[in-house]
């Protein structure tokens, strides 16, 4: 039974660019320009006009991104809920301009050893992140450590969780690594690793949709029954101001938006695009969390009672629930 007909969330790529090289990650190798301010302005109006809550600002690096703080002006007065993720390489000089801004914000961490995390992004950002910790705690912000799990970090979660949230008060958000495209993303999660970050997601302070986790046992995406409904539930917007369907990851077609993404959203081509969602040859086994977590939001399914106690105890911890009702 589908529960919401609408897209809900916007994946927001300010640009491609990053500061970090990333093992597990392919979109700092891209060229690519920054979105402007006047057409975020214009599409965040058609996004709330669309039935969008929630703007994940990304990237690339959004910090790299000049306006950052004047984007994210624009999403909070129409009264989006608006989440960014950074490796904090920027986060101390851009802070007070941020502050109040990001109702979830997210830093990345993937390893409690500073040597570990740094070769894992390939430049040296750990000691930025417990800076920007500092910061943000002294100007009241409640930031998150998402913390990228592969099967040679597991065991890792522990000392994460010990040694850098607790002691800071802060939600360990748990993000199990995903296959795509041609990344190496390292060797698939075990059911040892599965069964790990399912316990620890029913800690204290620690988020892990438990739905990821069934999704992995189940083989990811299957096309003859998918669950994936990325194309209705997300809207995908480029740095050259352009709609990506089916997903990001996939990108089969991009469409020129042209200050007029409300209409073209509900275009002919665009739907029939959105109609083949998680049916496309590249979905079989498809298991990526950005597209998923809504996916299993807006349709009663296993994976949405699966997921629901965990986005229940994570909208209540952050505070966010209010702005969902």
């Amino acid at each position: 039974m589908r529960l919401v007909s609408h897209p809900v969330l916007c994946n927001y790529y300010l640009t491609y660019r990053c500061n970090a090289t990333c093992s597990f990650c392919d979109i700092w190798e891209r060229p690519s320009p920054y979105v402007t301010l006047e057409n975020v302005r214009q599409n965040l109006r058609d996004l709330k006009k669309l039935g969008v809550r929630v703007v994940d600002f990304t990237g690339g690096e959004p910090l790299l991104h000049r306006q950052l703080p004047e984007l994210l002006q624009e999403a909070k007065k129409l009264g989006l809920i608006t989440t960014l993720t950074t490796n904090a390489l920027l986060y101390p000089k851009q802070a007070d301009r941020l502050r109040g801004l990001v109702d979830m914000l997210h830093f990345s961490l993937d390893s409690p050893v500073a040597e570990e995390h740094d070769k894992s992004r390939g430049v040296r950002c750990f000691d930025k992140v417990m800076e920007s910790i500092a910061i943000a705690r002294k100007l009241g912000e409640r930031p998150d450590i998402l913390f990228t799990v592969f099967e040679h970090n597991v065991h890792k979660i522990r000392q994460m969780h010990e040694e850098i949230c607790q002691p800071n008060d802060l939600v360990l958000i748990l993000n199990p690594v995903f296959e795509y495209n041609t990344v190496d993303t390292g060797d698939r999660l075990s059911e040892d690793a599965l069964r790990q970050m399912s316990w620890w997601g029913k800690q204290k302070n620690v988020y892990l949709n438990d739905a990821f986790i069934q999704l992995r046992r189940d083989g990811g995406n299957h096309i003859e029954d998918p669950i994936c409904r990325a194309g209705s539930t997300t809207i995908v917007i480029s740095p050259e101001n352009k709609l990506v369907l089916p997903c990001y990851h996939l990108g089969l077609k991009d469409f020129a938006i042209n200050n007029n993404l409300y209409e073209l959203y509900h275009s002919g081509e665009v739907q029939k695009l959105v109609s083949l969602e998680g049916r496309l040859p590249a979905c079989e086994g498809c298991a990526i969390n950005c597209y998923m977590q809504p996916s299993f939001a807006v349709e009663v399914t296993k994976y949405f009672w699966r997921a629901l106690p965990s986005t229940l105890k994570y909208n209540w911890v952050k505070g966010t629930w209010k702005q969902l009702l």
